[in-house]
């Protein structure tokens, strides 16, 4: 069966996010438990690539199969996931990468969705909570998806949260979004 095409963020209404976001079924992988079958020979770069043996997947279809059964393991490491078996996937920063921000509103009515390099859509909330860490050029920003899985969020979209961020006058700066705030600086 053929994934449904990635959609156009810019072309989408606020209902239409929340319907696609709310049709996204997604395989059980926290309730699968196989035994531990090896290694994938598979890495996700720290750009979102996607390597099998050290060659890019070039199909984008295989990745986005491939990231619905991600699990992140209670001990920090990542699998592939199956009813059946478990493998190994180096990933060297975040498995997913916030590609696109649309926003809409203001202040605590405002509404941040981000589509992922994967197609997936995700609208920052309590549940699925924007961070910010130091890095050596700055604050590192990260978008929770699901189950211990993250997103970076890449710099050109970071620029648009902090034009937000400074738009907004808050204090600390930061953004707001279904209702929760995040500050733009790593909390100490």
């Amino acid at each position: 069966m053929p994934m449904e095409p990635i959609p156009d963020l810019s072309a989408l209404s606020l209902a239409d996010i929340a319907r696609l976001a709310e049709e996204q079924k997604l395989p059980p992988v926290e309730r699968w438990n196989p035994t531990h079958c090896g290694d994938s020979e598979m890495r996700i770069a720290r750009d979102g690539t996607w390597f099998h043996q050290g060659s890019p997947i070039g199909r984008q279809a295989m990745v986005r199969l491939f990231s619905t059964i991600l699990r992140r393991e209670s001990d920090g490491s990542y699998v592939l996931v199956t009813p059946v078996e478990k493998l190994d996937i180096e990933v060297e920063d975040a498995p997913f990468v916030a590609v696109e921000l649309k926003a809409s509103g203001e202040g605590p009515t405002a509404m941040l969705t981000f589509r992922l390099n994967t197609g997936d859509l995700v609208t920052a909330d309590a549940e699925h909570a924007l961070r910010f860490e130091p890095g050596e050029d700055g604050p590192r920003p990260y978008l929770h998806v699901r189950g211990g899985l993250d997103a970076v969020v890449a710099r050109s979209v970071y620029y648009e949260l902090a034009q937000r961020a400074i738009d907004g006058g808050d204090t600390p700066p930061g953004v707001w979004s279904a209702g929760a705030f995040f500050a733009l600086e790593p909390v100490a």
